[in-house]
């Protein structure tokens, strides 16, 4: 005998179920609320990853994934950091990381603090098992690579910026190559020196030894730039000097060679009266420092002024000297 279908019975059930359904909806959704759901902060990414398939959110604020379908791994994109050649909590050195060796075959420690990011949360994460720690060996050697490259006295004093600009430069060129997702931010010499206290002390010594010589340079540009200008004035005083002495020269030469040429045109016209003229001028200047010796026979001899027997000033005459034989004595 054939049951008749009851349509209310049917439906009765259809609804019982749907509710059930629901229920158990409900209930799911209130168990995995919290896998349903992330948050990104400030400073922060996240990789969505999809059945295996990453994929990187950078959005901040709250994003919705399927559960059990999707889940996140989240990364921190501040400025981070580590040191090379000493530990960051007690500071002591790290012999293994800091100790070098320079171009001109000296030691050193030399202790560097590196900074950086995730510039790529995906290949962060993804592209290798420990960014950090490739990161890390990379600068080291490109630290002994540059520092190899510079003398001892460059790594200490004088050469630092030079040589952390050259460690950035082959740090950034090598992630690049890398490509493991994460960017060099900043590379600093924290500290370099010998690594025995007597070669500090030398190095200290020799650093001391070059502020003197500077001190001294300094003292001696600073006496040159003072004496400088003095020396100078007394160059251009003797210059000027020389010049007027030499002008005085010349217009002496050429009154004399204007005085002989007007007194050769005279002893052209008149060379006997022009001769005794000369003569006696020269008589006018040579007689007045001449004396006259007397020689009486006797072999005694008597020394006189010459102008004694020349004094026109007083109006006497030069009387000729006669001995007593009535003989003129001549005087030289």
């Amino acid at each position: 005998m054939k049951q008749k279908f009851d349509v209310k019975k049917f439906f009765g059930f259809a609804r019982w179920g749907a509710i059930g359904v629901l229920v158990v909806i409900l209930v799911l959704m209130l168990f995995f609320s919290n896998a349903m759901w992330y948050q990104i902060e400030e400073q922060e990414q996240a990789v969505l990853v999809t059945l295996g398939k990453p994929q990187a959110v950078t959005d901040k604020g709250l994003h919705f994934k399927l559960p059990l379908v999707q889940h996140v791994r989240k990364v921190d994109t501040t400025i981070q950091g580590f040191p090379i050649g000493y530990e960051m909590d007690s500071n002591e050195t790290v012999t293994e990381e800091a100790l070098m060796i320079t171009s001109d075959y000296n030691f050193i420690d030399a202790d560097f603090f590196v900074e950086y990011r995730i510039s790529d949360p995906v290949k962060y994460l993804y592209a290798s098992d420990t960014p950090k720690e490739i990161l890390k060996n990379i600068a080291q050697s490109c630290i002994r690579t540059v520092i190899g490259s510079f003398d001892v006295d460059s790594v200490l004093t004088t050469g630092k910026s030079e040589i952390q600009a050259s460690i950035r430069d082959m740090i950034e060129e090598k992630l690049e190559q890398q490509d493991i997702g994460l960017a060099l931010v900043n590379i600093t010499i924290q500290d370099s020196e010998p690594p025995t206290q007597e070669v500090m002390k030398a190095f200290k010594a020799v650093e001391t030894a070059k502020q003197g010589k500077e001190t001294a340079l300094n003292n001696a540009n600073k006496y040159r730039n003072e004496k400088l200008p003095e020396a100078q004035a007394q160059a251009d005083e003797i210059v000027k000097d020389a010049e007027a002495q030499k002008q005085t020269r010349i217009n002496e030469a050429e009154a004399q060679v204007a005085r002989f040429q007007a007194m050769y045109e005279e002893y052209i016209k008149n060379p006997v009266v022009t001769k005794q003229r000369m003569f006696y001028e020269a008589m006018e200047q040579v007689l007045p420092g001449m004396k006259v010796v007397i020689d009486d026979g006797s072999g005694v001899q008597k020394m006189l002024p010459l102008d004694s027997f020349t004094a026109e000033e007083s109006g006497t005459d030069t009387d000729t000297s006669e001995d007593s034989s009535g003989e003129e004595k001549s005087s030289d």
